[in-house]
């Protein structure tokens, strides 16, 4: 099991990476980030920045 970390305006989110189930962009720049068994969460930046975020740190070595 592999956290990821994820930036909100509201507060960060330390989640595991293999929930993550999809993306959606949203309003005023941020995005929805849809989790397995839960409701979305709501982050600060860009789908791309996003997914290119996740897929660093579930590849990053341990």
């Amino acid at each position: 099991m592999k956290f990821i970390s994820l930036n909100s305006r509201g507060g960060n989110y330390l989640v595991v990476a293999e929930n993550v189930a999809w993306l959606r962009d949203y309003e005023n720049g941020q995005t929805q980030v849809g989790m397995i068994g839960g409701a979305p969460l709501l982050v600060a930046g860009k789908v791309e920045d996003i997914a290119a975020s996740i897929l660093a740190q579930a590849n990053a070595p341990t």
